[in-house]
């Protein structure tokens, strides 16, 4: 798993240790001390902690050595960040998938899972627009893996818990008596890190090649995760960041036309000529101008329902 030592990471080998342990599990990375960090909790015979930066094919090469699954969860995603150093994340979000691409068909990996965002869909800012180009070059992939190895994305909103996450900030600023909202019209859709965790797994069990997974989560109010965990609080607009949305879109009207409704989410299918039919899951095609996006979701996470989710 590359960008191992992440939220994500450490909730998959979590579960992965507890549930159905792997032969041999890597963790991918190029934080020693994140490594250092987790090897204390996850010190099993099974665990394999290796050094390196996805932008390092070579390295990237030795890791898959023997590796049957690979799962693509590093990435430089802090949008702010990537605005003020934009071919830093070109570099990583893309030069780097192309690098697990290339590893990956060389060593002879069976599947590939490659971990997408929200923000890839129209995007607004560098991050979405360098994990469009990612999600485009992973299902291309299949075209020149001749079925050796077969790669796909799976696409979610926010983790909730993970770090980056505004929910530390809401905790840290309610000492104050103030919030920041950024916008109060603000929408999002969220998920928890188990729930992705298992969505990824299952996605692995059904995935042909070429796919783009995305969930049916719900979506929650910005105003409303405030007062959720802050109800006392006053809240101030603060103003959108530069390359933010008021809200995310998961499937865009013209990715709906290539998508399937499998029943507990959507299977975004490869609009080319590879992608033989017998692969396309069963299901409903998508209505004309679908789109599945955090302010228009039916499911709507309530302030109670928040309040349950962070446990307040």
């Amino acid at each position: 798993m590359t960008g191992g030592t992440g939220s994500f990471g450490n909730a998959l080998v979590g579960y992965l240790q507890k549930n159905n342990p792997p032969k041999k599990l890597i963790v991918f990375s190029r934080d020693e001390l994140k490594q250092f960090d987790m090897a204390r909790q996850f010190n099993q015979e099974n665990m394999r902690y290796f050094l390196g930066d996805i932008r390092d094919r070579d390295r990237l090469s030795r890791a898959c050595q023997g590796v049957d699954i690979l799962i693509h969860a590093a990435a430089l995603k802090q949008v702010p960040a990537a605005e003020y150093n934009p071919f830093e994340a070109v570099k990583t979000n893309i030069l780097g998938a192309q690098n697990i691409i290339d590893a990956c068909i060389d060593k002879g990996v069976s599947k590939v899972i490659a971990l997408s965002t929200d923000k890839a869909v129209n995007p607004a800012n560098l991050y979405g627009a360098t994990k469009l180009c990612s999600d485009k070059i992973f299902v291309a992939g299949n075209a020149y893996a001749a079925d050796k190895t077969r790669f796909s994305v799976v696409r979610y909103g926010n983790v909730i818990g993970s770090r980056g996450s505004v929910v530390p900030l809401f905790l840290e600023k309610r000492k104050g008596g103030v919030l920041p909202v950024t916008d109060e019209r603000m929408t999002r859709f969220w998920i928890t890190l188990e729930q992705g965790v298992q969505f990824v797994l299952l996605c692995e069990e059904k995935m042909q090649g070429g796919e783009i997974f995305v969930p049916k989560i719900p979506s929650m109010r910005i105003t409303d995760l405030a007062k959720a965990i802050a109800p006392e609080c006053r809240l101030e607009s603060v103003g959108i960041r530069p390359g933010e949305k008021l809200h995310e879109t998961l499937i865009s009207e013209d990715d709906a036309r290539d998508t399937v409704d499998v029943g507990d989410y959507f299977v975004v299918l490869p609009h080319t000529d590879w992608y033989p039919p017998e692969r396309v899951p069963e299901g409903k095609r998508l209505p004309e101008g679908f789109v599945y996006r955090s302010d228009v979701n039916e499911d709507m996470i309530s302030i109670d329902g928040l309040k349950k989710i962070l446990d307040l």
